[in-house]
């Protein structure tokens, strides 16, 4: 049947999929030669609220349209809405958004590594809370105490799932179908939490699939009375979300280029070196992995969630968790919370590990192999969005690998989404503060 739309979507700089639907006789108009689309998708925030301090978009500029490109290989057919043709967008081809585009700053990392003869392969594992809610009761409640779907702490919990079998066997179904391949499936320690990982592939195809995931998940989600939260950290007194990045890179014919059994740690000269750049940069590009006020909330001792840049063997409690095998060695990295976008993650990933290799820095770095909450000479990840932010500001590093114009809106997007959170009056102050003092 002739499909009357077609939807387009293009993620913005926190991971939000921003689109519209075109007629089909649009389409047939754009699909070679792009369109227009309005550049105040980088010129406010999540709660679309301009920023005053960014170059690339803003009332300056009258937020006139930029040059999209439609990307043809993300074609996906929504079932929920009944096949409706879907497709990603970017803006590759804009001589000014091209250079804050997140999806656009994947595919130049990726280009640089291919020149090396290099595939990086890529997936994300995403954790997150389902809610008995909507947008309408979520509102009502001021987002205090929202229902979780299933109470207590059931992780790996084939009850649970069990449970609400509808909604799993629902998200399985309609995911695949959309062309997100889901590897693993369980629940997570927490009340209504789950965790689901995406099968492997290229790095582009895995960004795409990880952004993508979360919008069809809160939309399958919707139809079944559930509303997700892929918040980094909603309870204090509960496990955070995690998105953790699988990463390794091979060949042009498939072949494993980091498992090495003869080398140290059973890793080959160029996966020791990969590894080294990731924990060199980490600490000035950490707004890539942690982009919001509430992402440092997961980062705490003993809560699943790396506190300092290290590394280990299998090791969970670690910044980065070395998973070796015979033909398919792989890093985990674990820093990133479900809150992170996918495209700037992973370009932070793959161009900090290139960074080290075209370096050729050594692993000085010996790995954890106990608890790294309890490894106290470690140097400590940063504790809140400012910190992390003025370092990636104060450091050339992240110029040398993203560009002065990526590096300099990115980082007023954050100083921008800090200076939101100073002026808020929160919960925790009025029941502090509104009686007592």
């Amino acid at each position: 049947m002739q499909q009357e739309r077609i939807k387009l979507a293009i993620t913005d700089i926190d991971g939000i999929l921003r689109g519209k639907y075109v007629s089909a006789a649009k389409f047939d108009k754009i699909v070679n030669g792009g369109f227009g689309f309005c550049n105040v998708i980088f010129g406010w925030d999540c709660a679309d609220v301009t920023y005053d301090n960014t170059q690339a978009s803003g009332w300056h500029t009258g937020f006139k349209d930029g040059h999209a490109t439609i990307d043809l290989n993300t074609l996906r057919q929504l079932p929920w809405e009944n096949h409706t043709p879907m497709y990603l967008a970017d803006f590759s081809d804009d001589d000014t958004l091209k250079h804050v585009c997140p999806r656009t700053l994947l595919k130049n990392t990726l280009t640089k590594a291919k020149k090396l003869g290099f595939e990086p392969m890529f997936a994300n594992e995403y954790e997150w809370f389902n809610f008995s809610e909507d947008s309408n009761t979520l509102h009502e409640k001021q987002y205090l105490n929202p229902t979780p779907i299933t109470q207590g702490m059931f992780g790996y919990s084939l009850t649970r799932m069990g449970n609400k079998s509808a909604y799993v066997a629902d998200l399985y179904q309609k995911l695949t179908e959309a062309g997100i391949p889901i590897e693993g499936f369980h629940t997570e320690t927490g009340p209504g939490v789950y965790e689901a990982a995406i099968e492997y592939s290229d790095i582009l195809t895995a960004a795409d699939r990880a952004v993508l995931f979360k919008q069809f998940t809160k939309e399958i989600a919707a139809m079944h009375g559930i509303m997700p939260s892929f918040m980094a950290k909603w309870n204090k007194d509960l496990p955070g979300c995690g998105g953790h990045i699988h990463q390794s890179l091979s060949d042009q014919k498939g072949k494993n280029l980091f498992t090495d059994e003869s080398g140290r740690y059973c890793l080959s000269k160029l996966g020791e070196q990969y590894l080294a750049g990731i924990i060199h940069c980490l600490p000035y590009i950490m707004p890539m992995f942690a982009p919001n006020v509430n992402s440092y909330k997961r980062l705490v001792a003993g809560s699943w969630a790396a506190t300092n840049i290290s590394w280990g063997i299998e090791n969970r409690t670690a910044s980065i968790r070395v998973i070796p095998a015979e033909i398919g060695t792989r890093f985990e990295m674990r820093v990133p919370g479900a809150d992170a976008n996918p495209y700037l993650s992973m370009a932070a990933c793959l161009a900090a590990g290139m960074y080290g290799i075209n370096q050729q820095m050594e692993l000085d770095i010996l790995p954890v192999t106990s608890s790294a909450y309890e490894v106290h000479n470690l140097l400590p990840l940063p504790t809140n969005l400012y910190q992390a932010t003025k370092q990636m500001q104060n450091s050339t590093l992240p110029i040398e690998l993203f560009g002065q114009a990526f590096a300099d809106h990115f980082i007023q997007t954050r100083l921008w989404e800090w200076r939101q959170y100073e002026q808020a009056v929160t919960n925790w102050e009025t029941q502090r503060y509104f009686e007592i003092i």
